[in-house]
């Protein structure tokens, strides 16, 4: 199969947004990709609660998520919409949620993000995402006619214990899009992503936000770019850099199988007691 992923720089302004989206789904479509995937907040990067009170709406309402559904079904492709920032159904917070589009436009699949980043960075950057965001529950797995997937989203990458319940449960592919921070993205994107595939024998493919985003309210993001493939065994096949654009690249997916017979640790799991405090 082919994957075509997208490297965006999004803006806190959804109706801006979502033209270059599309142009950039329509150019990978155009290169063959049998699978596109797009960056986590695809509609809205936002620094400020207030701007997203303005401009987000419900998943019924979106206008990201209703064009994009008809982008795929026109072009006939699978689409994984990284991450839409969504106002709520349960209570005021929004949600950070992943869809999997098909061929016919349908939502075949989706995934609220489980682990909220609530941080404040050594240069005084802070990031309080359960503040404003209603953590999912419940992981994902999405099987398709190319491939079963595992759904994540960003800061998941550092709770390996999700992605090994859905390597266990079938997932070849571990989609993870994210917008992560530049300080953190040059320490350990790379290597988290590429353990993620190590440990689970399985595909990392990791659309991500980049550069500086332009707010009309709020502090302007930082994102650190650099969309990631990774094989199975550890190989990174494709590095986006740090500018906007897609590439597309083939994935064998018999790599799986044949990474995890040789280092079959997915079935090697010992009950044991934990430590004592």
């Amino acid at each position: 199969m082919r994957a075509g992923l997208i490297q965006l720089n999004s803006s806190d302004t959804p109706a801006a947004n979502l033209p270059v989206t599309e142009a950039l789904i329509r150019k990978a479509a155009s290169e063959d990709a049998d699978l596109v995937l797009t960056p986590e907040v695809t509609n809205c990067v936002s620094t400020s609660r207030a701007r997203q009170a303005d401009v987000l709406q419900t998943q019924a309402q979106d206008i990201t998520l209703k064009r994009l559904r008809v982008v795929a079904s026109e072009l006939r492709i699978w689409l994984l919409i990284g991450s839409l920032a969504l106002k709520g159904e349960a209570d005021k917070r929004f949600v950070n949620r992943s869809f999997l589009i098909g061929p016919n436009g349908a939502i075949r699949a989706r995934y609220d993000k489980i682990h909220m980043f609530d941080v404040t960075l050594e240069d005084g950057e802070a990031y309080h995402e359960s503040a404003g965001y209603r953590p999912g529950e419940t992981a994902c797995l999405a099987k398709t006619p190319l491939a079963t997937l595992g759904l994540t989203i960003c800061y998941d990458l550092r709770f390996p214990a999700l992605y090994r319940q859905l390597a266990k449960a079938g997932a070849q592919i571990l989609t993870i899009p994210s917008a992560f921070t530049v300080p953190t993205g040059q320490a350990h994107w790379e290597v988290l992503l590429r353990a993620r595939a190590i440990e689970c024998g399985a595909f990392v493919l990791a659309p991500a936000q980049c550069g500086t985003h332009d707010a009309l309210t709020g502090k302007p993001r930082k994102t650190y770019g650099h969309s990631l493939v990774v094989a199975p065994w550890g190989e990174v096949l494709l590095d986006m850099g740090d500018g906007p654009g897609v590439a597309c690249v083939d994935l064998d997916l018999d790599q799986v199988a044949t990474s995890r017979a040789r280092v079959p640790a997915l079935s090697h799991d010992r009950d044991h007691t934990p430590p004592s405090a």
